[in-house]
């Protein structure tokens, strides 16, 4: 089985040569998240050394999407694998584990309904027609939920309705701690609740604080978007999840290649909190996106319509 990436560095570093390799590694990825351009020789040495490896536990670690240290955990990813994104748009390789499949998804559901089934449901009276109200309701019946919920509503709020801007790096934080440690019972329940109005769609819309977390007072252009997310491992990492899990293929009956929704889903969720947070667009139907524009893309319109398109067009999704 896979190890994680902690574990399987502390193994290399105990060994002399795999020490030596494993360094190399790290001056080519330094150099590439600092966008040096490296020599011939250079190129050829930082190739050499993943070759090296072999068959070594750190060139197959993986690493947990809720794991403690996750993003020591990514960055020994991306040292080992830092030539496999020499294309500007090519991470389709996933440093995560892979996720849960369509029956853990259910099986979750049926939880919620047995949790639900066995309390006082008064509270939820009236909410029939705004399922992104009761989804809400649902969350503060766990301590854990509501805790995680209001904390980053109020980091997300700061400055709302003065001249101050909102925090938002700690805003992002906020959010990736609420989806990656409440259950998936009830994050998946806020943010895909189904609706049928205005007003359920705004509340949804409004789940993830679009003033902090989503949009800027200007539209930046999408590639300026990638950049900030590939210097950032968290980001750069559930960017390489999202395309693994929610390529798009016209000959699958669901339009995903990897033929699991609920991966792909999972995936996008992963984005949120992220310098990439996508969002539903308006509170009157299911189409998301990034918040850029790709005007003035000169001759990389074409990459820039690339990125867009993976959240706008996207059958999988």
């Amino acid at each position: 089985s896979r190890s994680d990436c902690i574990a399987a560095e502390q193994l290399c570093l105990s060994d002399s040569a795999c020490n030596a390799t494993y360094r190399i590694l790290e001056n080519c990825a330094l150099a590439k998240t600092r966008f040096l351009p490296l020599d011939h020789d250079s190129r050829v040495r930082c190739l050499n050394a993943e070759l090296d490896l072999g068959n070594s536990s750190l060139l197959h670690c993986k690493c947990h999407r809720r794991m403690k240290r996750q993003e020591h955990c990514l960055r020994v990813f991306w040292t080992v694998h830092s030539s496999m994104t020499d294309g500007y748009f090519n991470l389709e390789t996933s440093p995560y584990e892979n996720p849960a499949n369509e029956e853990h998804w259910k099986t979750d559901y049926n939880k919620l309904a047995a949790l639900l089934s066995g309390k006082d449901c008064s509270q939820l009276a009236g909410d029939a027609t705004n399922p992104c109200l009761k989804a809400t309701h649902v969350c503060n019946l766990s301590k854990k939920c509501v805790r995680l919920r209001t904390d980053y509503a109020s980091i997300c709020t700061k400055g709302a309705g003065s001249e101050d801007t909102c925090d938002r790096r700690k805003c992002h934080r906020g959010l990736r701690n609420f989806f990656e440690k409440v259950p998936e019972d009830f994050t998946k329940r806020i943010l895909f609740c189904p609706c049928q109005d205005e007003l359920c769609g705004e509340r949804r819309r409004k789940t993830i604080v679009p003033d902090c977390s989503f949009q800027y007072n200007t539209k930046p252009n999408c590639l300026r978007l990638l950049d900030s997310c590939l210097e950032d491992h968290i980001c750069k990492s559930r960017l390489a999840d999202f395309q693994q899990n929610c390529q798009p293929a016209d000959m699958s009956p669901g339009g995903c290649s990897q033929h699991n929704h609920a991966a792909c889903l999972q995936a996008y969720m992963g984005m949120i909190g992220t310098p990439m947070t996508p969002n539903y667009v308006s509170n009157s139907s299911v189409e998301v996106s990034l918040w850029c524009t790709c005007e003035s893309s000169g001759n990389q319109k074409e990459k820039c319509d690339q990125i867009l398109g993976m959240f706008e067009s996207n059958k999988c999704l």
